[in-house]
């Protein structure tokens, strides 16, 4: 049996990934689960999968944790807590398979740790990559450890490029639903609230990252984490918007041949390639009727994305270019951007102009070691947060 260990089980892809677990329990064993403060859920999920260690965010849930536990008679179990707990869970659990399902750079630290343990990766944290691609991949070669991605995008091109790899490939074409903006002029988005924001037209996603989904940050940090996951020169990926979400991405060779990874849109997909990699399981999934998708007589379309009403993009291109700790600068500055638009103290358009100011304002450390990284990832936040204040 696999021993599977998740960061962030409480939340979406965490939740979806237990559950291919309990559909196929003769192949999985979960031996950690981590949350922030969701009592109620982790606590059935303890009572089902019963794993070996829990980490919460804070004392205060774990404590509330342990009462719950002890309430229902389930003993045995190890609860941490904090960012400790959180390394503990990730590379001490005896798992074989880590997926980090915790949003923002929090995932970080944790994955490395995991990584030095030998423990392979289910990346569904794309700022790991983001801020830290050549200090983790690196690590990850040189340790034999299989970075296995999770987001669609990435698992699509993952599943383009088997066999292909040392073939030609010419670009990688990220494929993007445009979120539920795509459509409007950029004199529409001043006035969009957090609640329009957060409802994507395709997948059901936290907020930060349906946010990011808004503003297409999120594809433009996938654009980022493209280029350390495959080895390949930003210049080489490029985006097209996709609003029926069919083909995850592409992959293009140097003879002309486009492949493509399809499949209906539930993130199950990826989360089940990646459990079972090199294998594939069976997964109850609808299958894809192309026909009945296509009968309205549309089928299915791609334009390139607007840059001036997805600005998020540029700067994605700009700090790969830029290289060494710009990105960590970007995506840290998101983060705290995203926080404060969520909290109604900056508007929509203020998101990426607010990160496009911390960019402006970075002195690039290049070629960084973790330390200089997490260094540039604080110096962000604390910069964002001043700069949220005066807008």
């Amino acid at each position: 049996m696999k021993k599977v260990a998740i960061l962030g089980s409480t939340g979406s892809i965490g939740g979806q990934t237990l559950e291919i677990i309990e559909d196929n329990m003769e192949r999985f064993r979960v031996v950690a689960l981590t949350a922030n403060k969701n009592v109620p859920l982790i606590s059935d999920q303890i009572k089902k999968f019963k794993p070996l260690m829990v980490a919460m965010a804070d004392e205060q849930s774990a404590e509330e944790l342990r009462g719950t536990l002890a309430k229902d008679d389930v003993k045995g179990i190890t609860i941490l807590t904090g960012e400790e707990g959180l390394i503990t869970a990730a590379a001490e659990s005896g798992a074989d398979i880590l997926v980090t399902s915790v949003v923002g750079s929090a995932g970080l630290v944790p994955t490395i740790k995991a990584i030095e343990n030998g423990i392979n990766i289910a990346l569904a944290n794309k700022e790991t990559l983001v801020a830290a691609g050549e200090i983790v991949t690196k690590m990850a070669k040189e340790r034999g450890v299989k970075l296995l991605p999770v987001d669609s995008e990435h698992n699509a091109l993952f599943q383009s490029l088997r066999g292909h790899v040392d073939t030609g490939v010419k670009r990688l074409i990220l494929t993007a639903s445009g979120g539920p903006f795509w459509k409007k002029e950029v004199n529409e988005l001043k006035e969009i609230t957090p609640e329009e924001a957060v409802k994507h037209p395709r997948w059901n996603m936290g907020a930060k990252i349906s946010i990011d989904s808004a503003t297409m940050m999120n594809k433009a940090l996938e654009v980022i984490e493209a280029r350390w996951l495959f080895d390949i020169d930003g210049d080489n990926i490029d985006v097209l918007i996709h609003p029926q979400s069919i083909v995850h991405s592409m992959v293009e060779y140097i003879d002309g041949s486009v492949i493509a990874q399809m499949g209906v849109t539930d993130m199950k997909i990826p989360i089940a390639y990646a459990l079972s990699y090199p294998a594939r399981m069976e997964n109850r999934m609808p299958e894809l009727n192309l026909a009945d998708l296509c009968k309205d007589g549309v089928g299915l379309t791609f334009f390139s994305p607007d840059l001036d009403r997805f600005p998020a993009l540029v700067l994605a291109y700009k700090s790969l270019k830029v290289g060494g700790t710009m990105p960590a600068v970007m995506s840290a500055a998101n983060e705290v951007a995203v926080s404060l638009f969520l909290e109604k103290k900056i508007v929509f358009l203020d998101i990426v102009q607010l990160v496009t100011e911390i960019m402006d304002k970075h002195k690039v450390i290049i070629a960084p070691d973790l330390d200089k990284t997490l260094e540039a990832d604080l110096w962000a936040r604390r910069e964002a947060e001043k700069m949220g204040e005066i807008l």
